[in-house]
């Protein structure tokens, strides 16, 4: 029998606490609540940010229509009328005419048209492939890379406009560095580069290329810096060596960018247009489907309807690559 007496429980003293967990210990606050409901609360634009969300999105949404949109619907619209360009009320509808008349009565047509794909062929051939070339030898850490990268894409900077005036003192029949290398300048056997229809395009491609090969440097130049480095070790251990590494691993890792290069590359060869008319205002032998839209759209003789028709021709076969590329980039956004 226990003699110990238990002791009572003192007056002061709370409830046993032991193995017992109050509700209330841990029970967040009404604050804290209130808190959490506020910071869950998506706040409303005040006046201000939607003024300065307005211009943001509509004065860019503004110029696109007014120099964009607007013109390209009043181009297709008039490729179908016969306008001289002066009087409104003398538009006249002429249906499909104009488009009749330039394939099969306009003779600069289809030279502009063979011309168009020349240039591409050249860029593609050429320009691109001697830009990913540049590209590869800068991405070897040589000495001097970034002076190396600023003088080939020095070109690039500049207008075709500005390049056409560069090389015609270049290729200047009696004065230029070209016939002077040659030994025949100031005689009659120079060769009129940009005047001799058989060889201004060729010399006209060149002037391109030396811009169009800076570009297409810089973009291979991105793409090389993003392909993995383990790619390339990999193969290297596999025995390829860098010419198989090259063609086999890396410029397959750069699918994004060569799409980007293709299209790029046939807008460029359907957009040439200010190098042919500084050199000659697009005629004898540099006929361009741009060069032809600028002669039917302004000056003298104006045609306004057949201007259109051609500038809509050169749209339509614009939209080609642009809709490619669309395609295939929210094509692969859908898969992922």
């Amino acid at each position: 029998m226990s003699t110990t007496a238990e002791k009572p429980a003192s007056p002061n003293s709370g409830p046993p606490t032991s193995g017992v967990r109050t509700g209330t210990a841990h029970a967040p606050s009404a604050n804290a609540g209130r808190k959490r409901k506020k910071s869950g609360r998506v706040r409303r634009l005040s006046r201000r940010d939607k003024i300065v969300l307005g211009i943001m999105v509509g004065l860019p949404t503004l110029i696109q229509l007014l120099f964009v949109w607007l013109p390209t619907l009043a181009s297709i619209a008039l490729s179908f009328t016969r306008w001289n360009g002066l009087d409104v009320t003398d538009i006249k509808s002429a249906g499909t005419e104009n488009y009749e008349f330039i394939s099969q009565n306009y003779p600069p047509f289809w030279p502009a048209m063979q011309h168009n794909v020349l240039w591409l062929a050249f860029l593609a051939l050429i320009a691109t492939p001697l830009g990913l070339l540049l590209a590869v030898l800068l991405d070897q850490k040589i000495r001097g890379s970034k002076i190396y990268q600023s003088i080939f894409f020095t070109p690039v900077m500049l207008s075709l406009a500005l390049i056409g005036i560069i090389w015609q003192l270049f290729y200047n029949r009696d004065s230029g560095l070209l016939n002077f290398l040659l030994g025949t300048a100031g005689t009659p056997q120079a060769v009129d580069w940009f005047g001799d229809s058989n060889v201004n395009i060729w010399a006209a491609m060149i002037a391109a290329t030396w811009r169009h090969a800076g570009y297409v440097m810089i973009l291979y130049l991105a793409g090389l810096k993003g392909v993995d480095p383990a790619l390339r070790e990999a193969a290297s251990i596999d025995g390829a060596n860098a010419v198989q590494t090259f063609f086999r691993v890396v410029f397959p890792a750069m699918r994004p960018v060569n799409i980007v290069i293709v299209v790029i590359t046939i807008i460029e060869s359907l957009r040439a247009f200010d190098i042919v008319y500084v050199i000659n205002r697009g005629t004898n032998g540099l006929e361009l489907l741009s060069a032809l839209v600028i002669q039917n759209l302004i000056g003298e003789g104006q045609v306004i309807g057949v201007g259109s028709a051609l500038a809509v021709v050169l749209l339509v076969i614009s939209l080609v690559p642009i809709v490619f590329y669309l395609i295939r980039t929210f094509g692969k956004e859908k898969e992922a």
